[in-house]
């Protein structure tokens, strides 16, 4: 009975074994510890190894030297968790060659569960691998294309999960849009992606440090055979520059349509006189300069037309020149005007909005009536001034800018700091180069030339032919004094080129009555002088009790009721030396 069983079992065995030598594939039959029972004739024909190399650890030699470690801490792990197993490595040809397999082993157990054998196959995955790894070289290749491509580059799913994006992506650090479009690119996208026809948006990213800039992405569906959608390629082209040029032509058009809402009150400088010729000697060698410019001059003497001719005569002249008049914006705004504010920076401001600085980019601002300032607004000046750069209000980001800034006012600054009402420093950040625009009653000789030719333009506008001025309206204009400058006698020439009915012009010489009070002096000058020998004499006067000392409880300031510095700037622009009055 034992014997039959014997012979039965070597049978089966033998059976077993000559089914393994049948497989198509290379395979192994290990005992419960992992040593080799046997390895079937495909194997032993592919490695070149007989039964008794193969014994024992003699199979090791077959397998890779970089693999070997890996399929025996397999072996290792197999003993330990008693489950199935499959690992990928190279096994050595009988010519020499290493080929790729996949290497699977299951356990056998008995009636009771125990592990009796664990059989193992490799399966020839070479030119599985070499696909593999040709595709990992196209998808490198195409990787290194779409990196070199100078667009950020996009996959995404039908649903619009990215699932792929280039190096330009990567480096750019996302597409965080800005909130104010995240609901209008929700809408826009969404609609898009719902046609599956392409699409393109324009949207904000905020690159690595924080900038926004804006990029223009286009949407490209790609179909598979059936012409079902597997994927959307998306492509963003940076627009900042475009889209910053494209704002500065819009504002810079804004502000043309108001400067020709607004007028200037000459299309050119006009006048001869020596005053006037100082002064355009100084604005061809300020010009061409980046230096800041302050114009001084009492109010429509052309402070404005200055401005205009540096910018025309500088290297900026292609670009913009705005002009903004402080005094005539609500204190509360003009920062808002001057620097921008962000959507919801206070009431009223639903979108942004660029300032005025953003606008001149590149080119001139003039600040009007400069001297009107709000003490906050003359802070942000000084740091523009300084630093070239400042935030909008209501915002966090700080825009950098290159403006040249040209001011002017028909007040005294340096009175207006002692009084405490402008700020020093900005006083001499904007005082680089002084440039006095003299009167009209300074400039006598431009008096006759300046009246033909406002003239000659008026009555081309109102299609009258005057081709006449009289020598008595000529003396007139000369003798008066002018106290508006050339506004005035634009205004004047003006109105009696509207009344003239002949070749002739003339003026009523009511016009050329100053308007002043019933007590005051007939002329302007003595006045001036008057006042300012009172001015001196009673600062003397104080000074003499005050034994030349100005500030303090017992000083001048005190005796005549003013702050020491407003004294102070009136001394020095009076001559006036305190010394002499000190007793010994």
């Amino acid at each position: 009975m034992l014997l039959r069983e014997i012979a039965e079992t070597k049978i089966s065995a033998a059976h077993l074994r000559k089914i393994l030598d049948t497989i198509p594939t290379l395979a192994s039959c290990n005992l419960p510890d992992g040593s080799n029972e046997f390895l079937n004739q495909r194997w032993h024909d592919y490695t070149g190894l007989s039964p008794q190399e193969a014994r024992g650890r003699g199979w090791r030699v077959a397998v890779h030297p970089e693999d070997l470690q890996k399929v025996l801490d397999t072996f290792r792990a197999l003993r330990t968790s008693g489950e199935p197993r499959e690992i990928e490595h190279r096994l050595r040809r009988h010519d020499g060659e290493y080929r790729w397999f996949l290497f699977r082993v299951e356990p056998l157990r008995d009636e009771l569960g125990n592990i009796v054998r664990w059989y193992a196959t490799n399966t020839d995955i070479e030119n599985l691998k070499r696909t593999e790894e040709k595709l990992r070289q196209d998808e490198r290749e195409l990787r290194r294309i779409t990196d070199a491509i100078p667009l950020t580059i996009v996959i995404q799913r039908p649903d619009g999960t990215p699932i792929y994006a280039n190096q330009a992506v990567l480096d750019y650090s996302g597409f965080t849009m800005e909130d104010e479009d995240l609901e209008r690119l929700r809408e826009e996208r969404q609609a898009g992606l719902s046609r599956g026809l392409p699409f393109e948006i324009e949207q904000r990213a905020r690159r690595k440090d924080g900038q926004y800039r804006w990029f223009l992405i286009r949407y490209n569906p790609f179909r598979d055979e059936q012409g079902r959608l597997v994927r959307w390629y998306a492509t963003g082209t940076d627009i900042d520059d475009r889209k910053r040029t494209e704002d500065r032509v819009r504002n810079e058009n804004i502000a043309l349509r108001e400067d020709i809402v607004r007028s200037s009150m000459f299309e050119e400088i006009v006048g001869s006189s020596a005053p006037l010729r100082r002064v355009l000697a100084q604005v061809e060698k300020v010009a061409p300069t980046v230096s800041t410019v302050l114009i001084l001059g009492e109010t429509g003497t052309g402070k404005e037309l200055i401005a205009r001719a540096i910018h025309s005569r500088s290297k900026r002249s292609g670009r913009a020149f705005i002009r903004v008049n402080c005094a005539a914006i609500p204190p509360s705004l003009v920062a808002s005007e001057l620097f921008g504010h962000e959507r919801g920076a206070f009431t009223g401001a639903l979108q942004r909005r660029l300032g005025r600085f953003e606008s001149a980019d590149g080119g001139t601002l003039f600040l009007d009536e400069v001297g009107e300032l709000p003490p906050e607004a003359q802070v942000a000046l000084l740091r523009v001034l300084q630093d070239r750069e400042f935030e909008r209000v209501g915002g966090s980001q700080t825009i950098s800018v290159d403006v040249r800034v040209l001011a002017a006012t028909n007040r005294d600054l340096g009175i207006a700091v002692a009084e405490g009402t402008f700020r020093e420093d900005l006083f001499y950040r904007l005082n680089v180069f002084p440039l006095r625009m003299p009167a009209l009653r300074e400039r006598g000789d431009d008096i006759p030339i300046l009246v033909k030719y406002l003239v000659n333009r008026y009555a081309e506008g109102a299609g009258k032919s005057i081709r006449h001025i009289t020598k008595p309206t000529l003396d007139l204009f000369r003798a008066y004094d002018w106290p508006g400058n050339v506004r005035e006698l634009q205004n004047v020439i003006e109105r009696a080129v509207i009344l003239c009915d002949d070749e002739t012009f003339a003026v009523d010489d009511t016009w050329l009555t100053p308007v002043v009070a019933p007590h005051s002096v007939a002329t302007r000058s003595p006045l001036v002088a008057n006042l300012v020998e009172h001015e001196r004499e009673v600062i003397e006067h104080a000074l003499r009790e005050a034994e030349g000392v100005v500030g303090g409880p017992a000083g001048a300031a005190a005796k005549l009721g003013i702050p020491r510095q407003t004294l102070e700037s009136k001394i020095k622009k009076l001559g006036i030396k305190p010394h002499r009055f000190k007793t010994s």
